[in-house]
């Protein structure tokens, strides 16, 4: 007996036990507030970020369901090649710039799954999906947003600096503010490549639909992601860069 066309199974084999999704949960949401709060992160979304989310959460259907699949088609089904999910990471990427609030990322995932849901999938399986691709990809853009406190792709920055004795600010070249943002956009891409093989394949698919877990697949998957998703994550940096600098 299930609900919603969620069986509920807690005890498949080789599945994540559900006590540690639950506690990386919350965890990692308490981290993000306090990050948030102590870096100045955490603020109050104005008209201007809601309409930046719902922009960014319907151009992530569009290029996922539309454009991604098309260009996809030109290639051999491969783990390794994703159109759709590299524009949906470099859409979020961008939104998260622009907005530079913590909760952009995980309101702009929720507003894709909406939308997801009423074009294309259906809502059968929720509310596990809001909460699988809100609290992954989401609040891993804002976790970021909190560490960095919503700069997360500055187009400048200042570094202390002594002249003659004294400390004092001096500006950063554009060529190292852009290096240091390609650096943090691989990374944050490279974790893009652990939601779907490790808590999906690993705990979210099982939950509603039970079988197995192949820890073999899923360990093959995230090497097979890694690639690509830097790559996109470093090309997401770049692009942001570029609009923050139009926008502003």
């Amino acid at each position: 007996m299930g609900f919603n066309g969620i069986k509920g199974v807690l005890n498949a084999p080789g599945m994540i036990p559900w006590e540690i999704v639950v506690i990386y949960f919350l965890g990692a949401v308490v981290v993000a507030l306090y990050l948030g709060k102590k870096t100045g992160g955490l603020r109050t979304f104005k008209t201007i970020d809601l309409v930046y989310i719902g922009i960014g959460g319907a151009l992530m259907v569009v290029w996922d369901f539309y454009i991604g699949s098309f260009l996809n088609r030109f290639f051999p089904s491969t783990p390794f090649i994703d159109f759709g999910f590299w524009g949906r990471l470099i859409i979020t990427f961008v939104i998260a710039a622009l907005v530079r609030k913590v909760g952009a990322g995980m309101a702009t995932l929720f507003v894709y799954n909406l939308l997801g849901d009423i074009f294309h999938y259906g809502f059968g399986g929720e509310p596990m999906y809001f909460i699988y691709e809100v609290l992954t990809y989401g609040l891993f853009l804002d976790i970021a947003l909190a560490a960095t406190g919503g700069n997360l792709f500055p187009i400048s920055r200042v570094k202390k600096a002594e002249t003659n004795g004294e400390i004092g600010n001096s500006q950063v070249s554009k060529t190292e503010t852009t290096a240091m943002n390609m650096i943090k956009g691989g990374i944050l891409g490279a974790t893009f490549a652990l939601p779907d093989p490790l808590f999906y394949s690993g705990f979210i698919g099982p939950f509603l639909y039970g079988g197995y877990v192949n820890w073999e697949r899923i360990l093959f998957h995230i090497g097979a992601f890694l690639p690509g998703d830097i790559v996109a994550g470093v090309l997401a940096a770049l692009i942001a860069m570029r609009i923050l600098r139009v926008v502003r």
